[in-house]
C-alpha cells in the first residue's frame, strides 16, 4: 500500500472532498491518481465507522485518502490521530497541536500530516494557537521560519496554511511560500480557492520554488444539491497542475 501521495513530477498533488466511494473513484480518475480524496471524520458517529468506511475508500482509490478534521475543527483532532493509526492513509490533516501524536500513531515517516496555522494580519507571522484548547485563546503568533522548525520536530511535513479566504491574504501567503522552499518544507494553501483563484494561488507556491504543493479546493467545486465534488471540476483543476 503506497503512503505517500501520487505526486506529478511538478511536486503537485490536488486535495478534494469525497462525498462517497463512488464520487471519489471519480474524482480520483479525473485527476488520473494525482489526487488524495478528503474523507471528514467529523461526518462519522464513531471510530470504528470510519475506520471501516475509510477502509473502503482505500481499497478503491490506491489509498489516496486524506483523513480530514472538518472546516479545521479543533475538537476532531484526537479522533484524526485514532483513526489514521488504524487505516494508515497517504494524508492527514490536523491541527498544530495534533501534529507531534499523529506522527507517533502511524509509526512511520512517510505519510504526509499538515499543521494547520492560520493568517494573522502580518506578513511573515502566523497563528499556531489551532489546537483544541489554544483556539480558545489569545493567538499565538510566531515566525513562520519558526513554526515550520516546530512542524518539523513534531515530525509534520507541511504548512496547511488556512483560512486563506481566496486571495485575501495574499501578501502573507507569498511570505509562507517563501519561507516553505527555504527551508525544504511543503505548502498547503487551503480556504477560498476556487477555479478562478487556482492557478494563481499555485503559480504562487510553484514561482517560489516549493517543492512539494496540495492545493485544497473544497466548497466551491461541490454540487449543492448532491454534496458531491463534481469530478469535471477535478478534470479542470488537473489540467491546470498539469501546465506547471
Amino acid at each position: 500500500m503506497n503512503l505517500l501521495p501520487n505526486y506529478l513530477p511538478n511536486g503537485i498533488c490536488l486535495n478534494v472532498l469525497a462525498n462517497s466511494v463512488r464520487n471519489a473513484i471519480d474524482c480520483y480518475d479525473a485527476a488520473e491518481g494525482h489526487v488524495v480524496l478528503g474523507v471528514l471524520t467529523k461526518n462519522y458517529p464513531s471510530d470504528e465507522a470510519a475506520i471501516e468506511d475509510m477502509r473502503k475508500y482505500q481499497a478503491e482509490i490506491d489509498n489516496a485518502v486524506s483523513v480530514g478534521l472538518g472546516a479545521g475543527d479543533p475538537n476532531q483532532s484526537s479522533m484524526v490521530v485514532r483513526v489514521s493509526k488504524a487505516i494508515q492513509p497517504q494524508h492527514v490533516n490536523q491541527v498544530f497541536t495534533g501534529v507531534g501524536a499523529s506522527r507517533e500513531a502511524l509509526g512511520q515517516s512517510k505519510t504526509i500530516i499538515n499543521g494547520l496555522v492560520s493568517p494573522t494580519g502580518r506578513v511573515g507571522f502566523v497563528n499556531l494557537a489551532t489546537g483544541p484548547l489554544s483556539s480558545q485563546t489569545p493567538a499565538t503568533e510566531v515566525a513562520i521560519e519558526t513554526a515550520i522548525a516546530l512542524l518539523k520536530d513534531m515530525g509534520g511535513s507541511s504548512i496547511k496554511f488556512f483560512p486563506m479566504k481566496g486571495l485575501a491574504h495574499i501578501d502573507e501567503y507569498k511570505e509562507v511560500a517563501r519561507a516553505c522552499a527555504a527551508n525544504d518544507f511543503d505548502l498547503e494553501p487551503t480556504g477560498g480557492i476556487d477555479l478562478e483563484n487556482f492557478e494563481e494561488i499555485v503559480q504562487i507556491a510553484v514561482d517560489a520554488d516549493v517543492k512539494r504543493i496540495i492545493p485544497h479546493v473544497y466548497s466551491s467545486i461541490i454540487d449543492k444539491a448532491t454534496g458531491d465534488t463534481r469530478p469535471e471540476d477535478v478534470a479542470k483543476l488537473y489540467e491546470i497542475i498539469k501546465k506547471f
